[in-house]
């Protein structure tokens, strides 16, 4: 069955890509025409808001927007006619009030969205800072908490509360879904690690073996990691990456434990970024975007010399693929959100950097094309698809 799925998604013609981009300063969208050669970008949307995450519902035709605004707060915007127009969620991701007396936890922002099962089509999960994570049962409209995280007693222990030093708040991102299964869940908490569920967020465990923690006095921790980016395969479920901290590492499920894949990456670039992204029909293909994580961790290009880095056979190698970026003096990164892939038969790949210039890698990232300028800076590129 996996080899027909593959055989039949690698078969037709390209079609277009509409890309959807979160910045500082407001979301865009970026559509191409057939050839891929071609991009018109939008006009902006609530310019001036903090948007860290626009996501289309591969179900529907749903928009959901994870937006920071001045004098609202945190909220998520839903949209049901391409971004025409738009609609505030009317119960956002929020906590309940505290008692009387007693301090409260605050949802600072909803930093990221994830449409729910197949099979349960109105359903969407929100992560958040400080890390929390929220469900929608009617398409994006009201939110509630998942308790079994939230108010899970050892909740501070595995993140450290509110003050796990990341420079905008901990979050709570990459919220993976099995496909074979609904109740079957994976998150990434920026202090704290990987988590897993296998009754719908009732209950979770720690996933975190062979991962390193050098920031951590305490050697092999259970929890207290800082898990940068976590992807699962949509075709083989049990194989998942993540870009760490610490590096670059590869899990077969069965397994449980973490590889450090990244030690295969050349010395003088390292094995630290944010975004990793898998092919959609290969389990051994990934790319990754690395960053210079030395010293105080600049968080540019390593030596001002951007490279999207791709290995073909799990980890195991890795080939720089720097056609067509600058040469030098490019002192920027991409963000954890800020990097995906479309499904068409030959893969392209698409990037937003902290400079505001999204680029492009339709040749499965062989050569790079910048395909829009000038934006605020970028926190998230997703496909829609």
């Amino acid at each position: 069955m996996k080899k027909k799925k593959t055989s039949k998604k690698s078969s037709g013609q390209s079609k277009p890509i509409t890309i959807l981009i979160g910045t500082r300063k407001g979301a865009f969208i970026l559509r191409s025409d057939a050839s891929g050669r071609t991009w018109k970008l939008s006009d902006p949307i609530f310019l001036g808001h903090i948007v860290h995450h626009l996501v289309k519902d591969p179900r529907s035709k749903t928009l959901l927007m994870a937006c920071k605004t001045g004098h609202l707060g945190p909220t998520v915007f839903r949209s049901v006619n391409g971004g025409k127009t738009w609609k505030e969620a009317s119960a956002p991701p929020s906590f309940p009030k505290a008692p009387e007396g007693e301090k409260g936890r605050t949802v600072d922002h909803v930093f990221w969205l994830t449409p729910g099962h197949a099979s349960q089509p109105e359903v969407w999960f929100a992560g958040t800072s400080p890390q929390s994570i929220f469900r929608s049962d009617d398409d994006g409209v009201t939110w509630k908490g998942v308790a079994g995280f939230n108010h899970h007693p050892m909740l501070d222990q595995w993140t450290g509360g509110e003050k796990d030093g990341t420079p905008d708040g901990p979050k709570l991102h990459s919220i993976l879904i099995d496909p074979r299964d609904a109740a079957h869940m994976y998150i990434g908490c920026s202090s704290g690690g990987v988590f897993e569920t296998t009754d719908g967020g009732k209950s979770w465990k720690p996933l975190n073996q062979g991962c390193t923690a050098d920031f951590i006095p305490t050697e092999n921790p259970e929890y207290g990691h800082d898990p940068h980016c976590v992807a699962m395969h949509p075709l083989f479920p049990d194989v998942l990456y993540q870009q760490n901290h610490c590096g670059i590492y590869r899990m077969n499920r069965e397994d449980g434990r973490w590889e450090r894949i990244g030690k295969n990456m050349p010395e003088k670039t390292g094995d630290i970024g944010f975004p990793i992204v898998l092919h959609p029909r290969d389990p051994n293909i990934a790319w990754v975007f690395p960053m210079d994580g030395t010293d105080v961790w600049p968080r540019t290009s390593p030596s001002g010399k951007p490279a999207v880095f791709k290995t073909s056979n799990g980890g195991q190698s890795w080939k720089r693929l720097d056609k067509g970026f600058p040469k030098k003096h490019a002192w920027m990164t991409v963000l954890r959100q800020a990097m995906t892939a479309d499904d068409n038969p030959r893969t392209g790949l698409y990037l937003g950097t902290t400079h505001g210039e999204i680029w492009a890698g339709t040749d499965e990232g062989r050569s790079w094309k910048c395909i829009a300028r000038h934006l605020p800076e970028i926190y998230s590129v997703e496909v829609a698809k």
